[in-house]
């Protein structure tokens, strides 16, 4: 038997959140924690949460200061208890087997480092129904194909989760955080693919199972990135954090294949110069706009990463060259050790 704590980062979204709350009431399996990460400022939220009736859930109230995801999600972990750390969205609803079965897949097989599923969108009184077979996986050039909220089929090994509904195993994430240096004032876009390629690369096996799932109502955002709406910031901020996240992931040979592809191709989301081409006739000027984002958003990325790796190697490129340095001067020795 293992324990089991619900992750639920949320910010301004009371409707949405005692939704959440009502489909974690309803779980065959209950769950044995239930941390709601909430910002300092947000009154209505914790206003609500101190009304919440005790005793329906064993529900903890996690308070940070720090705008973003990547601070919620992060302070919650640090005061999570469970042996299976489960993460949805305030506006998601998992279904009643939703713990059950990540449980059950946990304690099948113990290099299952990760659990996800299919998250059911809903926009408006429609729910998409659309069906793929090819979820969550990364291309040799880099190309990302998510698609998590379509699977269908059996259950099946994959390269990364989607923050809506995906569980952890907590020794598998014992090292790991979310990355703060991703970008977003909000929702800091790519979060989960960030985590779940570091439990991945780690060698722990990630599995998908569309049933595994949870009811997806996508709700507004309080940041730059709205949805369905182009804003040149939340654009930049959502490639630089892809391409800092591929950079990391991939192998020498695919990160120049994957900036190439990147650059001349690109994808209707993050344009490169051919669907830059593609989509001028129907958009002539804002096409261009959506390119040039994208362009900032990769040379960023770029620099992010090149950075990062510079620090790393930093310590090392330290201790080598005090290796080399002659013995000769106890005057250097003095004012070293003071």
């Amino acid at each position: 038997m293992l324990t089991i704590t619900v992750l639920i980062p949320t910010y301004r979204r009371v409707h949405d959140l005692k939704r959440c709350l009502d489909g974690l009431k309803q779980q065959s399996r209950p769950a044995d924690e239930v941390l709601v990460v909430v910002r300092d400022t947000d009154t209505e939220t914790c206003q609500f949460l101190e009304w919440f009736e005790p005793g329906l859930l064993p529900l903890r109230l996690v308070k940070v200061s720090l705008p973003g995801q990547v601070a919620a999600l992060n302070a919650g972990l640090a005061v999570a208890s469970g042996d299976i750390i489960a993460m949805t969205d305030d506006d998601a609803v998992p279904k009643p087997n939703w713990l059950d079965r990540i449980e059950t897949y946990f304690l099948f097989n113990e290099q299952v480092g990760a659990v996800g599923g299919r998250d059911w969108v809903h926009q408006g009184e429609r729910r998409m129904d659309a069906t793929r077979s090819l979820v969550g996986k990364v291309q040799w050039f880099g190309r990302l194909i998510g698609q998590h909220h379509l699977g269908a089929g059996p259950p099946r090994w994959v390269e990364f989760l989607k923050g809506a509904n995906m569980s952890y195993r907590q020794t598998a994430i014992a090292a790991l955080k979310f990355d703060e240096r991703l970008r977003g004032t909000g929702a800091q876009v790519h979060n989960d693919l960030a985590f779940s390629l570091s439990v991945h690369r780690l060698g722990w096996k990630l599995l998908y199972d569309p049933l595994v799932a949870v009811d997806h109502y996508p709700a507004p955002r309080f940041d730059e990135d709205q949805r369905g709406q182009f804003d040149r910031i939340a654009l930049v901020n959502k490639v630089h954090n892809e391409t800092l996240i591929l950079l990391e992931y991939l192998s020498p040979p695919r990160r120049i294949a994957f900036l190439v592809w990147a650059l001349l191709i690109g994808t209707r989301s993050y344009r490169g110069l051919a669907q830059c081409l593609r989509f001028l006739p129907q958009e002539k000027l804002l096409t261009i706009h959506k390119l040039f984002a994208a362009l900032q958003g990769r040379w960023q990325g770029w620099q992010t990463w090149r950075h990062s790796a510079y620090q790393a190697s930093a310590p090392q490129l330290a201790v080598n060259s005090k290796s080399m340095e002659p013995k000769l001067q106890p005057i250097n020795t003095y004012r070293t050790s003071h």
